[in-house]
């Protein structure tokens, strides 16, 4: 069944006449939420949706919160170009929360491997302690794999890590992982997390966080030509995908988006090419000095700023929010990262997997589907999520920026996402209807690139008047030279 309206108009011809359409109330109330963070709430008359069956295997609230960021962003977007209409499905969205999962690379011999570096694992995912809790061991890169196995005294197989295991207590073994810097967590009931320190500094903030930190001039383009972020300049020093989705998001807008990596940091190549549209990439070593001065030099004509380091790892770079706000006054500095960027666990480095786990996601999802064993969501829903908001905070911020001037600070996290995703409530059942072949067709596209053709997801929104889409393969990290390509 699908329901079509907009979060205006409130009836729909039916062969009686016009009768008034149900509008999802959670739906409706998360755009509502978004837009008021927004500062642009009348912008709601100008979204329509179109509510469908859910794709996904999870009662949580999953395809609202993600149909209600993409359409506020394209809301935004829309707006920098005066009075155009947006449009979403809740089943792209909800595709979009599994992107990498319709990526095809039609000619394999040229299709970048699965892994950078194929190993055996004897640790990941949820694994029990001795005190009877749960750990989520993130392999994650060789390197954290690597000292998370010293820890547990480097054991040959998965039988002998969860004997180490079985030694130890979750909440200690949790806090010599993090001492170390290291990326795992212990899995949290929601009523456990929501009584905890970190969780009451997180809930003090929005979900979306936009900050002007400094005044400055306009610095962006005067009017939108073509495209709402035409002439707009992005620089993207984020990887694996929530920040990567962010800068994807801006370059479906029409932002120049450069993506900047180093040659020595690992990789994803599946998640590479799946958010890597729109962009091109250049290597720059921040370690040294000449690097750093090009990146200078980038920034000197940029919008966007988009970081996704650890806390603390930019400033020690010299491209922390104070030194890039001072270099580039009216620059939009964008945040992401793991647990939020204030209290007790703000420097601890996480995925998305550990969001989920500390959040009181994987234990009420395995409640409700995995006899009471934790489990992750069947998409990679913190992260992409995490990603349009971001999207949606910044394309505010350039908003504000060309109306009022200043400089902005925008962050999100994941584990604030997940938080925001369990507010929505709970679906009454997992009742889905998994996207088939016939229905990818209608949400997908296909790109000529240095992998050859590829078939992966067109962007979820249309806005009349413009075109979403990307006008740049995605391409592998390192194939350009670092500098702009507009004048």
């Amino acid at each position: 069944m699908s329901v079509h309206y907009s979060c205006v108009d409130s009836t729909r011809i039916h062969a009686y006449g016009e009768i008034p359409i149900q509008p999802n109330p959670t739906l409706t109330r998360a755009i509502r939420e978004l837009l008021a963070i927004s500062g642009v709430s009348s912008l709601l008359e100008q979204v329509e949706m179109t509510d469908q069956g859910r794709a996904l295997e999870t009662r949580f609230r999953v395809a609202e919160a993600a149909t209600a960021a993409l359409a506020a962003g394209g809301a935004i977007a829309a707006s920098l170009m005066g009075n155009h209409r947006t449009r979403i499905s809740t089943r792209a969205a909800e595709a979009s929360l599994m992107s990498y999962h319709f990526l095809r690379y039609h000619d394999s011999a040229k299709a970048p491997p699965e892994r950078t570096a194929q190993q055996t694992r004897p640790i990941g995912g949820f694994m029990q302690t001795g005190d009877g809790r749960w750990m989520y061991m993130h392999p994650g890169f060789p390197h954290n794999t690597e000292a998370l196995m010293q820890i547990l005294g480097n054991p040959k197989d998965r039988p002998a890590a969860q004997r180490a295991l079985e030694k130890r207590t979750a909440p200690d073994l949790e806090k010599e992982i993090w001492t170390k810097g290291l990326c795992s967590a212990m899995v949290r009931s929601p009523s456990e997390w929501d009584e905890s320190t970190h969780c009451q500094f997180l809930s003090c903030r929005p979900v979306v966080d936009i900050i002007q930190i400094g005044d400055a001039d306009p610095i962006g383009p005067k009017t939108s030509q073509g495209r709402p972020l035409n002439g707009f300049r992005v620089l993207d020093l984020t990887r694996v995908l929530a920040g990567p989705t962010c800068a994807r998001t801006l370059a479906s807008y029409g932002a120049e988006t450069l993506r900047i990596g180093a040659e020595h940091l690992p990789s994803v190549p599946m998640f590479v090419t799946d958010t890597g549209h729109g962009k091109r990439t250049a290597f720059l070593n921040l370690q040294d000095k000449k690097p750093r001065d090009q990146l200078n030099k980038l920034l000197s004509e940029a919008h966007v700023f988009s970081q996704g380091y650890r806390t603390g790892a930019m400033e020690r770079l010299g491209f922390g929010l104070n030194e890039v706000a001072q270099k580039r006054p009216g620059i939009v500095y964008v945040s992401i990262n793991c647990y939020g960027h204030e209290g007790p666990m703000r420097k601890i480095p996480g995925w998305e997997q550990l969001a989920q786990t500390v959040s009181g996601m994987a234990f009420e999802h395995g409640r409700h589907v995995n006899k009471g064993t934790p489990l992750l969501q069947p998409a990679a829903v913190t992260d992409y999520t995490t990603g349009y908001l971001a999207a949606l905070g910044t394309l505010t911020a350039l908003k504000r920026q060309r109306e009022f001037g200043g400089t902005y600070w925008v962050r999100v996290s994941l584990t604030r996402t997940a938080m925001w995703l369990r507010s929505l409530g709970l679906r009454d059942n997992t009742h889905n209807e998994p996207i088939g072949s016939k229905e990818q067709k209608t949400l997908t596209m296909s790109s000529e690139t240095s992998w050859g053709k590829i078939t992966h997801l067109a962007p979820a929104v249309a806005i009349d008047g413009t075109e979403v889409t990307w006008k740049q393969p995605s391409m592998p990290l390192g194939q350009s030279n670092a500098e702009w390509q507009t004048n």
